[in-house]
């Protein structure tokens, strides 16, 4: 009786097993299949314009940038144009008792220009989308005799954009703070064949 127990216990544990095994040995319905494949690349040149409007609305300067991208790039795309301003941040020196006397004056450089930052660029049926920051800035008329030091001013937009393709596009717009004004970006996604 003893052996029989044993052999029914080894013969229900092989069961278990083997159960076990063939388990693991189907195919999981939930993976990608291997015929299945990436959306095909495709290249887009964007043409960015950066309007400063009048009161009016009427356009008193233009800007143009132009970068190209594709809908498989995993990289952002980087648009920079600008200058650097130099503002005083101090000084030192300057006792008037000899050569070495002279006034040393420490600058401190601001970029003031247009960034912009372009990444996930994909095709939506007939239209591109891709997320977009863009910073403008600029040296602000002086209004205050008295200040000496340059007014910076700044314009910055970031947002997931949804553009015809082939169509310019308003993607963004600001009034201007000192004035009656306004900025606004446009946008071209034209394909590149």
């Amino acid at each position: 009786m003893h052996k029989i127990t044993i052999v029914c216990l080894l013969l229900l544990a092989t069961a278990g097993f083997g159960h076990k095994t063939l388990a693991q040995d189907q195919p999981n319905n939930q993976s990608p299949s291997m015929h299945e494949s990436a959306p095909p690349e495709h290249f887009y040149h964007l043409d960015f314009v950066v309007e400063d409007l009048n009161a009016e609305g009427k356009v008193v300067n233009s800007r143009s940038y132009s970068t190209a991208t594709s809908t498989n790039s995993r990289r952002a795309i980087s648009i920079r144009s600008g200058s650097k301003i130099p503002i005083v941040t101090g000084s030192y020196g300057g006792d008037g008792k000899g050569p070495s006397s002279l006034v040393n004056t420490q600058y401190q450089y601001e970029d003031v220009g247009a960034n912009f930052d372009i990444r996930d660029v994909h095709e939506v049926s007939d239209k591109l989308a891709f997320d977009v920051t863009a910073v403008l800035s600029s040296v602000a008329a002086a209004v205050e005799p008295n200040l000496r030091e340059p007014i910076i001013r700044e314009n910055k937009w970031e947002a997931v954009v949804f553009i015809p393709i082939g169509k310019q596009s308003a993607i963004f717009s600001s009034d201007s703070v000192d004035s009656k004004g306004s900025t606004r970006v446009l946008v071209t996604a034209t394909a590149i064949q």
